[in-house]
């Protein structure tokens, strides 16, 4: 599966040139990683996120957000975020920040 180049592209330019965030081809797509946990990917031209357990129904009431269910069965702690719920950069600012978020909160890899 081939993956939205320029999403991905906005990605990085929102993530900067932060020194703990490398990237990683996985699920077709990619990933984006802090500290060596995944934080945010793209997948398609969808945008996957890594909440966490604990913010998985918070986010999943957010606009264009549906589970992550690259397995058929939804993973906890994972949403992916439609294209028109990313298309204004503080939109995907903010979803960027979230899966950063929660990657900072574990140990690093």
């Amino acid at each position: 599966m081939a993956f939205d180049e320029g999403l991905a592209e906005r990605v990085r330019t929102a993530l900067g040139t932060d020194p703990g965030v490398t990237e990683r081809r996985m699920f077709g797509g990619l990933a984006f990683l802090y500290e060596g946990n995944m934080a945010v990917g793209v997948i398609g031209d969808e945008l996957m996120v890594r909440v966490g357990p604990e913010a998985t129904e918070a986010a999943l009431a957010r606009p264009g957000a549906r589970p992550f269910d690259f397995t058929g069965r939804p993973m906890r702690g994972w949403v992916l975020v439609a294209p028109s719920a990313v298309s204004e950069d503080g939109a995907l600012a903010d979803w960027i920040e979230r899966g950063r978020g929660f990657a900072a909160s574990l140990p690093p890899k």
